[in-house]
């Protein structure tokens, strides 16, 4: 199953890098490094007198959630660097953006792709000492490229939904023998552990999410803080990391309400995303301010929606508003985060589809800290109600930042597991 697997790769290799070239149209990014994904690492030097702990986080959900972990990792091994891969430029900008501070001591690359001589290549190079994998990223040559070199593979964070579960399981032969390679899995929840339990994998502990381990930056929060001073005292909604087909069925909601006097923040989840928006928002004859054009300029009571496109700044935007709705939801694409508006301490809306984060989000609704509406008008009437209702929403936040805090200490969990495996 393997071998068909990689002729399958190397079939679809001039699909995938023409896919890259296509991307890198609105995504710069995407058309740079192109030589790493293909396993060729010339430009790195390190030194072979520190060991190497290699994290793969594939794009921005994944780097933001490795924050603890990088940071617990580099504080537990002072005689260790930490080798940081990505598949995607927004991954890779916001793991320069969070681990600069560390200097040399993070090096940043993509990840090959998973053929067995590219996956050689990287492992060649940088020899490891151990490979861990964040959430979702199971991938079969890597993992057996790293069993023969003897680089024990750590899946951390890990989720698995049904529908991926379903997937695997039409690929039963290759993901069983890919789960059987992985040493140690760190799951999320319970129902996380028996369907990867069911995939195959041995060695399963639950250790929560180290998403709510994730600390707000404080430069952040003051930058957020100075947004809502631009913004006034009218009333905010935010719309956190939606994607395509989303915002139309905001807006066109929003035309349809009468809160004139509430601002929408719209942040698109993928950065390609903003001037599409722009003008889907432009075309409905609503006024708009964007973040990246703002300054430090007011916003007018005129302006009805603003376009978060700007980069790494989601806790601002969270700080800055007073109900947060979680985008990914409302259209059958599995949700996203919702622990980060919790951390804050805000109201969570979040749409009927979250199977990727089922556990979680049905917690936090059990909590009282999200509630789930069916459509989009039903996120602006049930913004509405809170907006009006002062109690009702601090003590839904009251409750979210509660949530949040109860289900910290994740990372200290998946640390006492990997380090059977590093020492």
């Amino acid at each position: 199953m393997r071998r068909l697997y990689s002729c399958a790769w190397w079939l679809a290799l001039p699909l995938v890098l023409l896919r890259l070239w296509w991307r890198g149209r609105s995504e710069a990014g995407y058309r740079q490094h192109i030589a790493e994904r293909l396993g060729f690492y010339h430009g790195f030097a390190r030194d072979r007198q520190h060991s190497l702990l290699w994290v793969h986080a594939v794009s921005v959900g994944e780097t933001r959630a490795a924050e603890p972990l990088i940071d617990s990792l580099l504080a537990a091994y002072p005689d260790a660097d930490v080798l940081l891969t990505h598949m995607t430029p927004t991954g890779r900008a916001t793991g320069k953006a969070l681990f600069g501070k560390h200097g040399y001591r993070v090096m940043q690359a993509y990840s090959p792709y998973d053929t067995g001589w590219m996956v050689r290549r990287f492992l060649a190079h940088f020899q490891p000492r151990i490979c861990m994998l964040m959430e979702t990223e199971v991938w079969p040559n890597l993992i057996a490229g790293c069993v023969r070199h003897q680089v024990p593979v750590a899946l951390l964070n890990a989720r698995l939904s049904e529908r991926s579960l379903a997937r695997a399981q039409r690929m039963s032969g290759l993901m069983q023998e890919a789960a059987s390679g992985i040493a140690c899995i760190a799951a999320q929840t319970e129902a996380d552990a028996a369907r990867l339990r069911q995939m195959g994998a041995a060695n399963v502990h639950v250790t929560g999410s180290i998403k709510f381990d994730v600390t707000p930056p404080q430069e952040i929060l003051i930058r957020g803080a100075a947004l809502r001073g631009q913004i006034g005292s009218r009333p905010v909604l935010l719309c956190a990391s939606t994607r395509d087909g989303e915002e139309q069925l905001i807006l066109d909601a929003l035309a349809q309400s009468d809160m004139q006097q509430t601002l929408v923040i719209i942040v698109p989840r993928h950065p390609q995303r903003f001037d599409e928006v722009a003008r889907m928002i432009a075309t409905r004859n609503i006024m708009l301010c964007r973040r990246s054009e703002l300054g430090t300029a007011w916003v007018g009571p005129e302006v009805r929606v603003m376009l978060g496109d700007s980069m790494g700044e989601m806790f601002a935007y969270y700080a800055a508003c007073d109900v947060a709705f979680i985008g990914g939801s409302l259209l059958p694409l599995g949700g996203q985060n919702l622990i980060e508006a919790c951390a804050l301490g805000k109201p969570v809306l979040i749409g009927p589809h979250t199977h990727n984060f089922l556990g979680i989000s049905a917690d936090a609704v059990n909590a009282g800290a999200a509630i789930r509406v069916p459509d989009a008008p039903a996120i602006l009437q049930q913004a509405r109600h809170l907006l009006q209702s002062d109690v009702e929403r601090i003590v839904m936040g009251a409750k979210a930042k509660a949530f949040a805090e109860q289900h910290r200490g994740a990372t200290a969990r998946t640390m006492a597991l990997l380090k059977t495996l590093i020492d």
